[in-house]
């Protein structure tokens, strides 16, 4: 029903930024809640940041706070992480998913989740 579909990962030094975007062919995109989440070999799935259907309630995990902004374009219905100051800890395929509800937090249920890009951050 809905697909995801993310890009913008890649290798960058420690230090660095990217910038990941994922993009919804859902038709009731402006309605759900969105997050990233990423998981690293032999780790569990982690939980990284969401943001509210209004684009105005964020949550993120302590471990990126500060350092990643997750944001939303309802028009184009695509869903941004903003990465900076960037650690070898954030290495990890990182997916979008879509939420079952308006809000967005590592409570959350996600029923359709992306394929993932790869980000790896080198020291």
């Amino acid at each position: 029903q809905v697909h995801l579909v993310e890009s913008g990962g890649g290798l960058v030094q420690a230090g660095g930024s990217l910038r990941l975007s994922c993009s919804s062919s859902g038709r009731t995109f402006s309605s759900q809640g969105m997050a990233w989440f990423r998981q690293a070999p032999g780790k569990e799935r982690e939980f990284v940041g969401g943001i509210s259907a209004s684009g105005i309630g964020t949550s993120y995990a302590d471990s990126v706070k500060g350092r990643f902004t997750i944001s939303r374009d309802n028009a184009k219905s695509t869903v941004a992480l903003q990465l900076t100051s960037l650690k070898p800890e954030d290495t990890a395929v990182y997916h979008c998913a879509r939420s079952l509800s308006p809000i967005a937090d590592k409570s959350s249920i996600y029923v359709d989740w992306g394929q993932g890009t790869q980000v790896t951050v080198s020291s």
